[in-house]
């Protein structure tokens, strides 16, 4: 493939990935089936710390952050930032517009488009190597460094989130358990299909990761 036309796909990989995932996390809450082990926590922490919900995400993403840059002894990436808050505004949207009033589907079969959607999202920001959520820059890095399997190092974060959330009171439902498991075991076999299938450019999680690429600050 050329260069010229292989890093368009890359650059598109971004915001198309936010968009897909923004999707996914809408059809997680339309389903009202459990949250994903993030908002466990943040709702968890919420019953003991006068914070919103959205401060205390973000206190997490910037925890995550940190222990990147001090483990890989790099600048911290201020991208996944920006991720964080496009996101969120892309489901707040959604959520205003009421976008899936004309889906007629049964709570828990919501869980599988939502379920496909948040893990190729991940899959195609993580590809990106730009802006790749918090949760998992840090879960690429104990991959990176403590040679974890993906699913393994992600799996590891977001159960320690949804377990403290849960002691704290955070809800925990169907839908957490579904997207622990579905999300966090599919993200990697789905990068490896765009890159066989579609061709696109991994820039965030190379087959045989030696370090957090630089593309990702």
């Amino acid at each position: 493939m050329p260069i010229k036309k292989k890093a368009r796909k890359g650059y598109v990989s971004y915001p198309v990935g936010c968009l897909v995932f923004s999707c996914g996390a809408f059809l997680f809450i339309r389903s009202a089936l459990g949250t994903d082990p993030l908002d466990v926590f943040a709702l968890g922490l919420g019953r003991y710390v006068p914070v919103t919900v959205g401060v205390a995400q973000l206190a997490v993403a910037v925890l995550c952050l940190g222990a990147v840059a001090v483990w890989t002894r790099e600048r911290p990436a201020l991208s996944p930032l920006f991720t964080f808050f496009f996101c969120g505004s892309v489901v707040d949207v959604l959520t205003w517009a009421d976008a899936g009033r004309s889906v007629h589907l049964h709570p828990a079969a919501l869980l599988v488009p939502a379920t496909l959607l948040c893990a190729y999202g991940s899959a195609l920001i993580i590809m990106s190597g730009f802006g790749i959520r918090a949760v998992d820059l840090l879960a690429l890095t104990v991959t990176s460094r403590l040679r974890w399997p993906f699913w393994a190092a992600k799996g590891a974060i977001e159960t320690a989130l949804m377990v403290a959330g849960f002691l704290m009171g955070g809800p925990l439902g169907v839908g957490t358990v579904v997207f622990l498991a579905g999300v966090d075991l599919l993200v990697q076999p789905l990068m490896a299909a765009n890159s066989r299938i579609l061709r696109l450019p991994n820039r965030g999680f190379p087959e045989t990761p030696a370090g957090i690429p630089s593309t990702i600050g």
